[in-house]
């Protein structure tokens, strides 16, 4: 098990080439990127790399250092090769992310069958909470450019570009907000806006 926010929010360790990825067992950084965001991960084994890469997507829009592992989820992934895999594994937890506002803290990789590409995840963490939970750059959507996954027999490295969205403080607060229990509505934050 590998707890996603042993690397700060934001950190950013310099990389220049794979020899120095062999010495760093693993971690992540955020590459500049003119629209969007690309995040490398790495790791001594490719389950590994991808929680790794999935650490660095939730730290983009929190402090995952908040966030404690109350709940408990199981997601089964399957794609069509190991890139697609990569792909899916992030947008499923980025899916669950929006729909459920579920942050992990914990993400566990149970099963990952390279022969028919499906992977087993269990995720660990709670609501995202305003109050409790810095905000971050929300993520849009994960993109298949300039995906690349590198093996070799002692590490993993991924890279995969993610689109960060920019948006207005009190419209993040509603839309991770706005439940059954809460009662306000979309014009008085609008009316709030104007008012910021």
């Amino acid at each position: 098990m590998i707890e996603i926010n042993e690397f700060k929010n934001g950190q950013s360790v310099e990389i220049p080439t794979m020899d120095s990825l062999l010495r760093l067992e693993e971690g992540y950084e955020y590459v500049d990127h003119t629209a969007d965001v690309q995040l490398h991960a790495w790791g001594p084994d490719l389950s590994r790399a991808f929680v790794n890469c999935a650490g660095a997507m939730f730290a983009y829009i929190t402090d995952l250092s908040k966030v404690e592992p109350i709940h408990s989820n199981e997601l089964s992934i399957s794609a069509d090769d190991l890139e697609g895999l990569l792909f899916h594994f992030l947008d499923e937890l980025l899916f669950y992310f929006s729909c459920e506002y579920f942050i992990p803290r914990e993400i566990t990789i149970q099963e990952m069958d390279l022969k028919n590409f499906q992977i087993k995840v269990q995720i660990k963490g709670e609501d995202f909470d305003l109050s409790k939970h810095t905000q971050g750059t929300e993520v849009k959507a994960i993109t298949y450019s300039n995906l690349q996954i590198h093996q070799s027999q002692n590490s993993c490295d991924t890279a995969i570009r993610v689109i960060p969205i920019k948006i207005h403080p009190l419209l993040f607060a509603y839309k991770y907000t706005n439940r059954p229990e809460n009662n306000t509505s979309l014009a008085e934050v609008k009316k709030q806006i104007e008012l910021y």
